[in-house]
């Protein structure tokens, strides 16, 4: 949705990223002047020559994710638009005949506007049902063609950035992003089974926004909210969909925002039989985080910390910090 482009072309309806101003977190506006992802930077027009050129450059894998709404425009079809599936068909001819493997994110913080509009997308139940249509549409087209997916792209940011954008940490905020993440899980979890009943050569992963986080001080009420941090904003999404089950302090996080989630017996067997195959993360910088008051804060892109005085920063306000993705690597590993 960052780059393609063609945004009506070919069957093509808005998706919830079509109507951001500023970009894939920002708030929907109807009326604003421009939008990025209507042109993007027209890769739907110039896939060859840009495919060509990353294949002159040696790359081995590409990862993209698929437009839901060039497959499923309004998300509710029951068959999927034969355009939008041959764009991809050529698009992947493309990537093999250059020597590249190709890795789909099925979904990246987009889906159909109707959806949205109509159920509310993700706080409504039925919205796993939509995806799992969707996503057997791509692997039974693709299948031999593409064998590398991941579900969700960061799907922890779903937690990550309840403090962003004035939503502030109400017991409904974290209602709506927990309600939010279950259903996620959960259509996670039946894409897993889905993909390999489909094709057992598929490889299936959840993706995480890694960032790590350290105490700014050896006080114990810093390391306590070190450690929640690192529960909350990166191990709660990865314990789910690797071990199949919320872990321990889910219920500990649910009880401190009074959350009582729609979680069904049959939803506790779909996430027990449908873990991932692969964990995947990005890793962007670490944050350093107090307890304490501290004005010498650091921070670009949504990231934000206080400043950790043995390493330097971006102009954007990010740590350059190579031994944080060494720790993080060993962190999710030992995990799991």
């Amino acid at each position: 949705n960052q780059y393609e482009g063609a945004y009506l072309e070919n069957g093509k309806l808005p998706s919830v990223a079509d109507v951001q101003p500023h970009g894939v977190f920002g708030y929907p506006d109807r009326n604003a002047k421009f939008y990025p992802t209507h042109e993007g930077i027209d890769f739907y027009h110039h896939y060859k020559e840009d495919i060509a050129e990353f294949g002159e450059m040696g790359f081995k894998v590409y990862r993209t994710s698929i437009a839901w709404t060039r497959l499923f425009p309004t998300g509710e079809e029951d068959q999927p638009n034969e355009k939008g599936m041959e764009f991809y068909d050529k698009m992947f001819y493309e990537l093999k005949k250059n020597g590249m493997e190709i890795m789909i994110t099925i979904s990246h913080y987009e889906m159909p506007l109707n959806l949205a509009d109509k159920y509310g997308g993700w706080k409504d139940r039925r919205m796993i049902d939509f995806y799992v249509r969707f996503v057997k549409a791509m692997v039974k087209r693709w299948k031999g063609v593409v064998k590398y997916w991941l579900t969700f792209n960061e799907i922890n940011n779903t937690l990550n950035v309840i403090n962003m954008f004035g939503d502030g940490t109400t017991d409904e905020d974290y209602k709506k992003r927990l309600t939010h993440l279950h259903y996620q899980f959960v259509a996670s979890a039946k894409a897993v089974k889905l993909g390999h009943e489909i094709d057992p050569e598929n490889k299936i992963g959840c993706m995480i926004c890694g960032i790590t986080y350290y105490p700014l001080t050896s006080d114990p009420e810093d390391i306590l909210f070190n450690r929640s941090k690192w529960e909350k904003g990166i191990f709660y999404c990865g314990d789910v969909q690797c071990k199949g089950k919320y872990p321990t302090y889910a219920k500990r996080l649910w009880k401190e925002h009074n959350v009582e989630l729609d979680i069904t017996e049959q939803d506790l067997v779909e996430l027990k039989n449908g873990t991932v195959d692969l964990y995947t993360f990005s890793y962007y910088m670490s944050q350093s985080i107090t307890t304490h008051k501290n004005e010498d804060t650091v921070g670009g892109n949504m990231s934000s910390g206080v400043r950790n005085p043995y390493l330097t920063y971006s102009d954007w306000g990010w740590a350059l910090d190579p031994q944080g993705l060494r720790y993080y690597l060993e962190v999710v590993y030992d995990r799991y």
